[in-house]
């Protein structure tokens, strides 16, 4: 009875201290999210509106902010749709096919994960800056790549590439290639095939990446700072337009122009669950419709 009366004791005490460690990791977890997003966060409104409604909406509409607003927009459209594609075509070759390179070529989609933003950056000058290797070629064509727009697009897209692609991979490589085989044995064309089976099953996914993607192109720094060459009006993107503000002291505007950042960081952030919700509920759904 004793030796009873103590296991159970025993195990009380384990679910307890058990209760409590789980305690404890919740409160710091949310402390540590607390003081290192959401109050920077808060911090970010509190500024953007501390003068006011008016020198606000001022702050955000005057023509350098306008024009910051704008590029950072067509720098989006443009390097977002283009990533798509090449995501989508280096996943499916990656999950559908085997080749020789296929090692190689996943390793050359997570460089941008490992060289900084910076580098990339200065890679692309030292290919078309005016001292660069193809610098004389596009001065004699009177083209201009480094510190205009096509720059700016080029250094995005290099460090958002891996976003879609890399979503994309599991996924397919979790649902095999028996359905497209499938596809094939019914006469389908690799068109109709990609179309009506492929894309259907990863969408989710899909979505889900180029929001990741749309994400980080519209908030780049390092590597957009370098291409640039910081030209109000032309050349400055909103990071770049908040990082001018902000050394010349115009804390307000500078940060009514991050709120803008902030929020489409917030819309992303909810996209971004529903989207998980979304793509969990339908890695389960085949599993759960088997079982009935």
């Amino acid at each position: 009875m004793n030796t009873a009366s103590a296991a159970l004791s025993r195990q009380a005490a384990a679910r307890s201290g058990r209760s409590i460690g789980r305690a404890l990791l919740i409160v710091l977890a949310l402390a540590f999210l607390g003081i290192f997003i959401a109050l920077p966060l808060l911090l970010v409104f509190l500024q953007a509106f501390s003068s006011g409604w008016a020198t606000y909406i001022a702050a955000i509409t005057e023509p350098d902010a306008v024009s910051a607003i704008k590029l950072t927009l067509v720098t989006a459209a443009i390097s977002v749709p283009l990533n798509m594609v090449f995501g989508l075509i280096a996943a499916w070759a990656i999950t559908k096919f085997e080749f020789r390179g296929k090692s190689f070529l996943i390793t050359l989609i997570d460089l941008p994960f490992s060289v900084s933003p910076v580098i990339s950056g200065l890679v692309f000058v030292l290919m078309f800056g005016l001292q660069g290797w193809l610098g004389p070629w596009l001065r004699t064509h009177d083209l201009q790549i480094i510190f205009a727009v096509p720059g700016i697009v080029l250094a995005t897209m290099f460090v958002t590439f891996p976003f879609v692609a890399r979503e994309l991979i599991p996924i397919m490589q979790e649902q095999g290639t028996l359905e497209e085989e499938a596809a094939f044995t019914l006469n389908a064309s690799g068109w109709q095939t990609f179309w009506h089976v492929t894309l259907p099953n990863v969408k989710w996914a899909l979505l889900y990446g180029v929001l990741l993607c749309n994400a980080r192109a519209m908030g780049e720094f390092g590597a957009v700072s370098v291409v640039s060459g910081h030209v109000r009006g032309l050349t400055n993107t909103m990071p770049l337009h908040v990082e001018i503000l902000y050394n010349e002291y115009n804390f307000v505007a500078a940060f009514a122009v991050a709120s803008l950042l902030a929020m489409l960081a917030i819309v992303t952030l909810v996209l971004k669950a529903l989207l998980e919700w979304r793509l969990a509920r339908d890695r389960t759904m085949p599993t759960d419709e088997s079982t009935t």
